[in-house]
């Protein structure tokens, strides 16, 4: 399927760009994200009109992401969690769990979509470097702390 990129998409294209990719991924995921539209006459014809204005949402949205990824970068996250005394956790600490205390610190931004762990959840205490996806150009690194409460 033909598509015309609303913004920038990783692996795929840049803003503006007429693309093809699968009728799955454009249907599913790119057109109901807003990340793109079909690209048909008449929706290139409205993109060319609506360029300028689309271009500068994303400047503003760069910018806005920038901005939070510098207030951000080099942030200690302290979380405490339940454990035994060899330092392993009841449980987990999911990327779920470090947005909820971003949030909690004042990145009201931050989703636990845009928390990455590579590696999986942490199962034991210590402290973790992970990273945060705040837009497709833009990450900063957090640090988290793990902590132990025994039982």
């Amino acid at each position: 399927m033909q598509i015309i990129l609303l913004e920038k998409v990783a692996n795929v294209g840049a803003l503006g760009e007429v693309v093809r990719v699968k009728d799955g991924y454009a249907r599913n995921y790119l057109i109901p994200q807003r990340k793109a539209k079909r690209a048909t006459a008449a929706a290139l014809k409205e993109f060319e009109a609506r360029r300028a204005e689309i271009e500068k949402t994303q400047a503003e949205r760069l910018a806005a992401a920038q901005a939070v990824a510098g207030k951000l970068e080099g942030h200690t996250v302290h979380i405490r969690q339940r454990a035994g005394v060899d330092g392993r956790l009841f449980g987990s600490v999911t990327n779920a769990d470090i947005a909820v205390e971003l949030k909690k610190a004042g990145f009201e931004t931050v989703e636990k979509a845009m928390v990455r762990l590579p590696e999986g959840p942490f199962k034991t205490t210590g402290e973790y470097a992970v990273e945060v996806h705040l837009h497709t150009d833009v990450n900063a690194n957090v640090n988290v702390l793990v902590a132990g409460e025994t039982v």
